[in-house]
């Protein structure tokens, strides 16, 4: 019979067993999906999103709050029993690091033909049942976004499978209005993007993922987690500061 792992702040590797570890700062168990690890580099502390770069790690839950006052508290290097050097601005770097995966990861989906950009393409998508996701540009004009959340409503089912003009609950479809018309557009490669729609497909699943991650990191500490539904303010309209969905845990 195998032992079980223990369950501690730090690791020896990024292949180190376990699905979950202890949040050095708030003491607290949970799945290794809700939290970041954290490595020791060279230049100091480095953020390791994706969970693979090698040396021992340190992990901390997955919110902006959270891993300012490891900062503030020097939780890293009592963790690492290491004087390390920690960026003044480490949950900053937190943050563009997970902008630039959630925008990478766009990016893919489009070159996997998963992106239909421009308010006509976007309204046929929604019409015609392929969109999973609407995307808004978060300086987006609000008839545009009206405009297309009409169409959303009016092809949402209600509870009993029927289509309705009258119901669109904020679990049916994801609108994100997280990114710049600016950052759409160097994720997608064109000027103006102001409106998209993802279509069904790994990648597309996979930008949802960062997203929401994103979402979550910025999330205040006291809001209540919803890792198996939609965040507080995930809704049709205004999905700025989405919940984190679960990730599966990268073992390669």
């Amino acid at each position: 019979m195998a032992l079980p792992v223990q369950v501690t702040e730090t690791d020896t590797g990024p292949r180190m067993p376990g699905r979950e570890r202890l949040c050095a700062a708030t003491r607290e168990v949970r799945p290794v999906a809700d939290l970041i690890r954290f490595v020791a580099g060279p230049q100091g502390i480095v953020p390791d999103l994706k969970r693979k770069l090698p040396g021992r790690g340190v992990w901390i839950t997955a919110r902006r709050g959270t891993v300012a006052d490891a900062v503030k508290r020097g939780t890293f290097k009592k963790s690492l029993k290491s004087d390390v050097s920690i960026p003044a601005d480490l949950p900053g770097m937190v943050e563009r690091l997970m902008v630039k995966a959630a925008l990478d990861a766009l990016s893919i989906a489009h070159k996997s033909g998963l992106i239909a950009a421009g308010t006509g393409r976007v309204e046929d998508t929604i019409t015609g049942d392929l969109a999973i996701a609407v995307i808004h540009a978060a300086d987006a004009a609000p008839d545009g976004v009206r405009k297309l959340a009409a169409a959303i409503k009016r092809r949402v089912p209600d509870d009993s499978g029927k289509v309705t003009g009258d119901t669109a609950g904020p679990e049916k479809m994801p609108v994100v209005r997280t990114f710049t018309s600016a950052e759409l557009d160097l994720a997608l490669g064109r000027s103006n993007v102001v409106h998209a729609a993802l279509l069904a497909g790994r990648a597309s699943e996979t930008f949802l993922m960062r997203w929401r991650d994103l979402g979550h990191f910025r999330m205040p500490e006291q809001e209540p987690e919803h890792r198996d539904g939609n965040a507080p303010g995930d809704t049709l309209l205004d999905t700025g500061l989405p919940n984190a969905a679960a990730q599966q845990l990268d073992m390669e």
